[in-house]
Formats: C-alpha cells, sequence, structure tokens
C-alpha cells in the first residue's frame, strides 16, 4: 500500500520537510509554539487576503472552523491558537505550506539559538 494513501497518516507527514518542522513545533516550549502560532496566522492571513481567496479574515477563520475535526486528540488541539494556525497551515497550497515549514524551523532555530546565547551570558 502506498504511504501517502495511508488513513493513519497525518496530513502533514506527506512532506518531510513540514513533517520535521511540526514535529518539532509540537516538543517545542507552549509559548514558542503560540509566538509561532501567531506568526503563522499572520502570515497566512496576508497571504490569502492577497490572492483573494477569502473576502475577510472572518470568512478565513470560519473555514478553519468548519474544517475543524470533532474532539480535541490532537496535540495542537490544546491551544486555540496554535489549533487555529495549524489548521489555516493545513488549507495552504503545498508551495506555501513548504515555505511556512522552512520558517517555521528557522524562527525555532534562532529561538534556541537565543536561548543558548543566555545560557552561556548565565554561568
Amino acid at each position: 500500500m502506498n504511504s501517502h494513501l495511508n488513513p493513519d497518516r497525518r496530513w502533514y507527514d506527506r512532506d518531510p520537510v513540514l513533517s520535521n518542522a511540526l514535529n518539532i513545533l509540537e516538543t517545542s516550549e507552549d509559548s514558542l509554539q503560540i509566538q509561532i502560532a501567531l506568526n503563522l496566522i499572520k502570515v497566512i492571513a496576508e497571504h490569502n487576503m492577497e490572492i483573494e481567496a477569502y473576502t475577510s479574515v472572518e470568512e478565513m477563520l470560519a473555514s478553519v472552523e468548519h474544517g475543524r475535526e470533532c474532539g480535541n486528540s490532537r496535540w495542537y488541539d490544546i491551544d486555540e491558537t496554535v489549533r487555529t494556525a495549524i489548521q489555516l497551515l493545513k488549507t495552504c497550497s503545498l508551495e506555501m505550506q513548504k515555505k511556512l515549514a522552512h520558517d517555521i524551523v528557522e524562527f525555532i532555530t534562532s529561538k534556541l539559538d537565543e536561548f543558548e546565547d543566555d545560557e552561556e551570558v548565565d554561568i
């Protein structure tokens, strides 16, 4: 059976870069997850308005709720901001998902570098 047809596979596991980015995000501190989620929402909203995918931010956010699965069993369902960002990411084109995956990794890496620099100063 082809792995891309496996119904048990998470939607973002189809792309290795996106899968890696979201796995890193999943294991990040809550505050970092929220920072990244807010950045994702902003970038995706701006992109969707540019391409006129939606007529308003409200319409875009309504599409997130419409596409939301029942329950709160996914790691990103715990926080509403993170859930919204991931659901918006899910609705993006594959090209946009890849770009944002790279952005997520870069942002987390820069934050981890800042943290390590702060740790060195404290010693």
